[in-house]
């Protein structure tokens, strides 16, 4: 039984419950695009990945300020058969109720089996809210498809992982990034049509961002990323691991307990609560290796550990480890890069 609020908020935006719980539908994937810039978001191409595992059909939706140049782009890539767009100003900074409102508008219209998208704030935000609406459980931060209804995921900070499977009638699926290839480009270019139309709630508007711009590598994507924890004593010493970083080509990261300390952005922050990151090397400097921090890293290809405590949890993980002062191997190792 759909709550009152529910209910409410579903004759607002036009979904029929009846509708929605109709079954016997074909299998059809419903792919929501992030973009910013012009640019379609990794966590984006890897969800798409994930998206063609469930086979049947991928329909790409794309919203936004002007959202044709994107729509063109994402239509040409593997999997993807056709596209909708939304074109207003709302959609661009991605309001989380009123894109709710655009997903709900078009699973009533086109009812999809599957509504999948990035682990990213914005699925976050976003996919919970609409799952909650229709009445059922979104399945968030898979690592693995199994079958149409069958997902794996990490639970407890990556201690334990979950085979997940879902009767709902349309899965609400956001996709961890790291755990997928990005879809490659190179398919027919595919149909694009306009999304149905979908009420604004206008209950939030956007005010700003402020935006941390580095010359560096984006730290969600990097091949290589030195981050550093509460050994590094205070922000300035962090000048230590950007002339590392800045050597090797590698993004820049940090400990919950750096950015918590005031050491650095939390932007930089990588960890269960930070950014989930998988590069080929990841040099953890002065971190002791608390699960949360591990959940975020332990699946980097190599993982080198520096820290003069030689008992850190770290070194349980690392490939590599040097029991050292970061203040005296990080210069000398940068020296001799």
């Amino acid at each position: 039984m759909l709550s009152s609020a529910t209910s409410r908020f579903l004759r607002q935006t036009g979904v029929s419950a009846q509708r929605y719980y109709s079954s016997g539908a074909a299998a059809n994937t419903l792919l929501f695009v992030e973009h910013k810039d012009g640019v379609i978001s990794n966590a984006t191409l890897n969800a798409l990945t994930a998206a063609n595992q469930l086979g049947g059909s991928v329909t790409a939706l794309v919203a936004g300020d002007a959202p044709d140049a994107i729509a063109k782009s994402i239509g040409d890539y593997q999997g993807v058969s056709k596209v909708l767009t939304a074109t207003d100003a709302s959609y661009e900074k991605n309001l989380a109720e009123d894109v709710t409102s655009l997903l709900l508008a078009v699973q009533n219209k086109y009812n999809f089996t599957h509504i999948v998208g990035g682990h990213t704030a914005v699925g976050k935000n976003v996919f919970p809210r609409a799952a909650a609406l229709l009445d059922v459980a979104p399945i968030s931060d898979i690592t693995a498809v199994e079958s149409n209804d069958t997902f794996v995921r990490p639970i407890y900070a990556g201690n334990a992982i979950a085979t997940v499977k879902s009767n709902d009638s349309v899965k609400f699926v956001t996709v961890r990034g790291t755990a997928f290839e990005s879809a490659a480009a190179g398919g027919d270019a595919a149909a694009v049509e306009a999304a149905p139309g979908a009420d604004k709630v206008g209950v939030t508007e956007w005010v700003g961002e402020d935006i941390q711009k580095s010359d560096r590598p984006d730290l969600g994507s990097a091949s290589r990323v030195i981050s550093g924890g509460r050994g590094m004593k205070n922000g300035e010493n962090f000048k230590l691991l950007y002339d590392m970083a800045d050597k090797m080509g590698a993004a820049v990261g940090a400990s919950r307990a750096a950015v918590d300390a005031g050491f650095v952005d939390n932007s930089l922050q990588v960890g269960q609560t930070g950014k989930i990151v998988a590069p080929e090397l990841y040099i953890a400097v002065g971190i002791s290796g608390a699960i949360q921090h591990l959940a975020g890293m332990k699946d980097s290809k190599t993982i080198v550990a520096i820290n003069k405590d030689a008992d850190a949890p770290i070194f349980q993980v690392a490939d590599y480890g040097l029991v050292a002062d970061l203040f005296d191997a990080v210069p000398e190792i940068t020296e001799k890069l």
